[in-house]
């Protein structure tokens, strides 16, 4: 198309030429206005108008009249994955009012890198109010960063190592991660007002950055072990199979990492539904603060099983639940994948005791489910626990018994109906008892498969810690890297096979020459779903301690859609 001529001759009309022909404006030929007295403002007004209305006619006027080109076939390409360059976590509260001692281990698996280059760091914190305020302004204006260039010898400039500097953990950090593939531990603050702690990693650090928190109790009336996978802020959190019975000593954590503050409702729900508490809404938690929440507090009365609903209004935060049951057992309730149709829970070991399983239905529907275990080879219906029925808004349960008969186990709830799903939160307590008698407990809860990855980072040498690995579906072969030790050692890898449904459980991997804690990552090579659960047993004083957490898709990487320019846009 040729670019418009313009001509103007003094006295006369406006007029505009376009290549390809003519056409008319208001009854009028294009390129011709009205004549109007010389001088007059209204005819230069019209005139600069009609001018402008000409030019845009013509170099838009070919994409109003046809529809944009379809894109090149390069441009319709799925999304490609780029990896993370940042990863956050917030773990809750160590125990309280205790004798014990609680330990952090932070990991980032190796073969990872940052997308810019950048080396990165990670580093665990215990929460605190920011130093300033947010948003406050500056006394006075910034100046400009200079470009980040090479200083003589190769050194970084003062602009680069200010923007270095941005991704170095804080002087006070509890913790720091120095490379992909090593661990690191170290203890948690310790006392009866000591807070939770954020846990951040940047760069290389990032994809894969995982932190485990475990607290061993040795005092009677707390005695246990505990542990917990640190989880992003978010602003819902579902927990199934916390109670204020009598004997449990249960509550909520709530940690606020971020910079403004969070305000936060706690909905209990139990068999009879909704809990109406005003005391359970509203909290407000205060930048880099901690609180801990007794469930009995925000009940009314004494209820058995309960379900457990954790919604930031505003702000993000944090949440645990920690439930207690005297001198029967203590453990952290893993926070539920969401409500869904079908709830898998994976961790149940062979000498299992004593299993609970809690479920809630949703205001909207009652729920009619299927029990199910997933065995050595496949899955199959429990006698006698066929099936569960819970009714909407409420909570139901069911005692299992030693429903694993001496094998290791996964458990599944599904609509006994598959044209009546319902979306249910489902969680399971899990008990072990020694010859003695003495017991510990742990709660399981429905979980995500681990996807192309995922890992548990506090293990320990001399076999305390078994893997749990389910196929949901069809048959899967996995892989099972155990990293170095926190002191030292090389890392070991070997492939599993599990059958369709089949549930198979491991001693994990050791690595050689093995020093202190080191952390298992497991990577799907085919077939699945997938989902993995690790047990952590360290008995003590004749207690039979042990702890499970879920392996979930640590979500390294994320999904970029493909953009290309498209100057039609602005006509539509």
């Amino acid at each position: 198309m040729k670019k418009p001529a313009f001509r103007k001759k003094s006295g006369a009309p406006d007029t505009a030429r376009a290549a390809g022909g003519t056409g008319t404006f208001d009854g009028a030929p294009v390129g011709t206005a009205p004549a109007a007295p010389r001088g007059s403002g209204a005819a230069r007004t019209t005139r600069s108008l009609l001018a402008a209305a000409v030019v845009l006619a013509a170099v838009f006027g070919i994409a109003e009249l046809r529809k944009p080109a379809a894109p090149a076939a390069t441009d319709r390409a799925t999304a490609t994955s780029a990896q993370v360059e940042r990863t956050a976590a917030v773990c809750p509260q160590p125990l309280q009012g205790l004798t014990g001692s609680t330990t952090l281990t932070a990991y980032t698996p190796p073969g990872t890198g940052s997308g810019d280059g950048t080396a990165g760091a990670g580093w665990i914190s215990d929460a605190a109010a920011p130093a300033a305020a947010p948003g406050a302004a500056p006394s006075a204006p910034a100046a400009p960063a200079a470009p980040a260039t090479p200083a003589a010898g190769g050194a970084p400039t003062q602009a680069a190592a200010a923007a270095a500097d941005k991704n170095a953990a804080p002087a006070d950090a509890r913790l720091t991660l120095a490379k992909p593939g090593t661990p690191v531990s170290a203890p948690a603050a310790n006392s009866d007002l000591a807070p939770g702690a954020g846990a951040v990693a940047t760069g290389a650090l990032a994809p894969g950055f995982t932190v485990t928190q475990t607290t061993t109790v040795t005092e009677q009336r707390g005695l246990g072990l505990s542990g917990i996978t640190c989880t992003p802020s978010g602003t819902g959190f579902w927990f199934a199979g916390a109670s204020t019975a009598e004997g449990r000593t249960d509550y909520v954590s709530l940690v606020n990492a971020e910079s403004t503050a969070a305000v936060v409702d706690i909905k209990l729900y139990g068999d009879k539904g909704l809990i109406e508490n005003d005391a359970a809404n509203g909290i407000t938690v205060a930048p880099g603060s901690s609180q801990s929440v007794l469930l009995p507090t925000i009940s009314k009365g004494q209820v058995a099983d309960l379900a457990v609903h954790v919604v930031a209004r505003s702000g993000r935060v944090g949440a645990a639940l920690h439930a207690a049951d005297g001198s029967k057992g203590a453990d952290w309730v893993p926070a539920s994948a969401d409500p869904a149709p079908v709830q898998v829970m994976p961790g149940l070991p062979a000498d299992t005791s004593a299993a609970h399983l809690v479920v809630w239905a949703p205001p909207e529907d009652d729920a009619d489910l299927r029990i199910e275990l997933s065995g050595k080879n496949g899955w199959f219906v429990p006698a006698g626990n066929e099936s569960i029925h819970v009714k909407a808004g409420t909570v139901a349960s069911v005692d299992l018994g030693k429903v694993t008969r001496d094998e290791v186990a996964g458990l599944r709830v599904s609509p006994t109906d598959d044209k009546h799903p319902t979306r249910v939160v489902a969680g399971v307590r899990v008990d072990r008892a020694g010859a003695n008698g003495k017991s510990d407990a742990a709660w399981l809860a429905g979980t995500a498969p681990v996807g192309a990855r995922a890992t548990v980072a506090d293990n320990r040498g001399g076999g305390p810690s078994t893997l749990f690995l389910t196929s949901t579906g069809e048959a899967a072969t996995v892989r099972v890297t155990a990293s170095a030790g926190t002191g030292g050692g090389t890392p070991t890898t070997k492939e599993v096979q599990l059958p369709a449904g089949g549930t198979v459980a491991l001693p994990a991997p050791e690595p050689t020459g093995l020093n202190g804690a080191f952390a298992l990552t497991v990577e799907t090579v085919s077939g699945g779903p997938v989902v993995a659960a690790r047990m952590l047993a360290l008995p003590t004083k004749d207690v039979p301690m042990f702890t499970v957490q879920a392996l979930r898709d640590d979500r390294s990487t994320v999904k970029v859609p493909q953009a290309s320019q498209d100057p039609g846009v602005v006509l539509r």
